[in-house]
């Protein structure tokens, strides 16, 4: 079960990811606090929030006030989402240094999360790469539904890589691809992360893994042992998939954590800081946390 890699990057997706699916909106001085906190608990990727519009996201309206309000740690990244080029225009001018943009590896995925079809989006996405690239801002690609889609059924190998190479291709430093149903094994991840690795070094490449059927860990380990040492993940297990019924949220960062330092490998990442963090959000949001690690760290 040897991995290796020494040290994994966790990308914290909570701020985002986790709080976009909220039903009753979160204060911005909630959302600031929350990515402070998690600065402060040694995390050096935290996306920060979305410039979407607001009709879509209402969560995430607050974009400019949240980019503003952050106290930025030195050597801390805090990308956001940008689906088109007024999207992206929005986030450099509030001061946002990193982006990102989501494609998705399933046809009828794209068109109901984005109202367009696979190769729509990523031309759409090309104009965003092109504007970055011009303004020197690092952009990280989003693939969503890469094991499975809750349209489609199973999602193949080859259409995953072809939307990663592409993303690749224009651009992206780096591939994160997403489970976002929750549905795959390790015997999918290895298949998925084999075909991928054919068409995009591993070495750019993530992973971001929902727990709806509890193999989230199971799935990270084996991409670890592929060589991948990006992992997305959220504090508390927050945030599911709007637009996919039932899935359940993203790992909890606090399980990642524990489990990465288990093995022997660094995250930088200073857990009981993390863990109250996570405490923080849950009570904010008046819900029990999903992480098993704070789980039990309760009750001791």
């Amino acid at each position: 079960l040897a991995t290796t890699v020494p040290r994994v990057k966790i990308v914290e997706v909570g701020p985002r990811d986790g709080l976009q699916n909220e039903k009753t909106v979160v204060p911005s001085e909630v959302k600031i606090h929350l990515i402070d906190m998690l600065s402060e608990a040694g995390l050096s990727v935290i996306e920060a929030t979305s410039f979407v519009s607001p009709k879509w996201v209402p969560q995430m309206a607050d974009q400019v006030e949240v980019m503003m309000g952050i106290h930025r740690r030195p050597g801390v990244s805090y990308p956001v989402l940008t689906p088109n080029l007024k999207g992206f225009l929005a986030a450099v001018n509030a001061g946002a240094a990193e982006v990102a943009i989501f494609g998705a590896a399933s046809e009828l995925f794209s068109k109901k999360n984005i109202n367009c079809s696979v190769d729509e989006s990523l031309q759409r996405f090309e104009v965003v790469t092109k504007a970055a690239k011009e303004a020197g801002v690092p952009v990280r690609g989003y693939v969503s539904c890469v094991l499975g889609c809750p349209y489609e059924g199973k999602v193949s190998p080859d259409k995953v890589a072809q939307v990663a190479k592409r993303l690749y291709s224009m651009g992206c430093y780096e591939i994160s691809l997403g489970d976002t149903i929750g549905v795959g094994t390790p015997g999918g991840m290895t298949e998925m992360l084999q075909a991928v690795s054919r068409e995009v070094p591993v070495n750019a490449l993530a992973v971001h893994c929902h727990d709806t059927y509890g193999q989230a860990l199971a799935n990270i380990l084996i991409a670890l042992q592929m060589g991948i040492s990006v992992v997305d993940s959220s504090v508390a297990g927050l945030g599911g998939c709007p637009y996919a019924q039932g899935a359940s949220g993203n790992v909890a960062t606090e399980d990642v954590v524990y489990m990465l330092h288990g093995l022997g490998i660094q995250t930088g990442v200073d857990l009981p800081k993390l863990m109250d963090a996570g405490a923080f959000i849950c009570r904010s949001l008046n819900k029990k946390t999903s992480s098993k690690v704070a789980q039990v760290t309760c009750k001791l």
